[in-house]
């Protein structure tokens, strides 16, 4: 490895990717998959001083699933609230305790939320312990805690073993 190519199998996979995505080959494409090739690596080099170990692979994949059902769910419900002007919403800023730790794990919690129309994680506490959870519209505070807790976190804390 060198500081030009942090990640050469990975810039070569970009390259190789890149060039059947266009599925023709001319000498402006190749200079530019090559140039993505290796800015791609550099920019996002400093992700790999975050390692995390996936305990089980199959649960990520069935958590995956579960995510996009729930953004495809949750951006409906955003949509009946757009088009139906008259539904009260209730917004909230809600204290989150987390059970999980590590920073991979919590990240992707927080990513989690973001990614799910009609909430957004609005900050991490600094010891780590919480997240600030802004959402759109809450019903009941205790109800959405006790459905992250169950959706997402549960199966974070089985994929990580955190």
């Amino acid at each position: 490895m060198s500081k030009i190519l942090p990640a050469p199998y990975l810039s070569l996979f970009l390259l190789i990717f890149w060039l059947l995505l266009q599925n023709t080959i001319t000498p402006g494409l190749v200079v530019l998959g090559c140039i993505l090739a290796v800015a791609i690596p550099l920019y996002t080099n400093r992700g790999r001083d975050f390692p995390a170990k996936i305990h089980k692979p199959l649960k990520a994949i069935e958590y995956f699933f579960l995510l996009l059902v729930d953004i495809l769910i949750s951006n409906l419900n955003i949509a009946a609230i757009i088009l139906m002007p008259s539904r009260r919403i209730k917004p909230a800023l809600i204290e989150y305790p987390l059970d999980i730790v590590g920073e991979v794990p919590i990240t992707v919690l927080a990513s989690t939320i973001s990614l799910t129309p009609g909430t957004i994680t609005a900050e991490i506490r600094r010891d780590g312990r919480a997240l600030m959870i802004h959402a759109l519209n809450v019903e009941d505070h205790e109800k959405l805690i006790a459905s992250i807790k169950q959706r997402y976190e549960m199966r974070l804390k089985e994929i990580f073993k955190c």
